[in-house]
């Protein structure tokens, strides 16, 4: 567990699924000039910045190439970082390809899997569960499946061999093609009890207690009880789709954690 010891009049914030890239230049373009603009509004009173997954629709580092475009937020998460705010990226199944070019270009840390923190601030400790969120949970079994494929050496290896022009055009294609309107209509829909994400926030709660549960990747926006010890899953909703699950983030200040949309 990583402790984070809060500075006085400063904030953690958590944002996911800008999904940079999707589903055309000029609308990911405009949306790219939303989180920058994000981002500038928090950087007075961000100690550390949370991105839980699929900041990009695809993302893939080839060894001395990166995808063309998104130099708006690069830039800006380099100032910021440059600046003394530490910043956190969770690679999502979107960006599952990314490696270690913010970690040496930018000084950001890349997860993949789970981490937990220990947040102190004055008196108080906080505990968090973050991930972005993908393949976990019950079901799924098919995504599950490509996600072994997707995170193996081989295939990693495989694709590197592709010619950027052929593969990032292939993958930008595939991530596209899945996102027709009756799949998001039933992907914005709440499961209740078959919410897969919150059951496994329940199983982990069981096995020991964090405070809060944070994710990405179900792009609607939850605030849930969890377990008989006051822990809450919160997924934090979308950037890509213009709807009320969207352009939300959440910020802790050391005693509670409010999620509110960006304008």
């Amino acid at each position: 567990m990583t402790t984070i010891t809060l500075q006085e009049h400063k904030k953690i914030y958590f944002a996911s699924d800008f999904h940079l890239g999707y589903p055309d230049h000029q609308t990911s373009l405009t949306r790219e000039r939303k989180v920058v603009k994000w981002l500038d509004t928090i950087k007075k009173d961000a100690q550390t910045i949370f991105l839980v997954g699929d900041i990009f629709d695809f993302w893939f580092e080839y060894k001395n190439v990166v995808p063309k475009g998104f130099v708006r937020l690069l830039g800006k998460l380099a100032e910021l970082s440059d600046g003394g705010i530490e910043i956190i990226i969770f690679s999502g199944n979107h960006d599952i390809w990314m490696f270690d070019y913010f970690t040496k270009e930018m000084n950001i840390k890349v997860y993949r899997d789970f981490q937990e923190y220990s947040i102190h601030y004055q008196h108080q400790i906080t505990s968090f569960y973050v991930i972005h969120g993908d393949g976990l949970g019950p079901g799924d079994y098919g995504y599950k499946f490509l996600k072994k494929v997707f995170e193996s050496k081989l295939s990693q290896w495989a694709f590197s061999w592709l010619h950027p022009h052929l593969g990032i055009t292939l993958a930008t294609w595939w991530s596209g093609s899945r996102k027709d309107e009756e799949r998001i209509r039933r992907e914005l829909q709440f499961r209740g009890e078959g919410e897969w994400l919150w059951a496994y926030a329940k199983e982990q709660e069981a096995q020991k207690h964090r405070d809060f549960y944070v994710f990405g990747h179900r792009h609607l926006l939850l605030d849930l009880p969890v377990g008989e010890k006051g822990s809450r899953y919160i997924n934090l909703g979308q950037w890509a789709y213009d709807d009320e699950n969207s352009n939300h983030y959440a910020v802790f200040d050391g005693l509670e954690l409010v999620v509110k949309k960006f304008a």
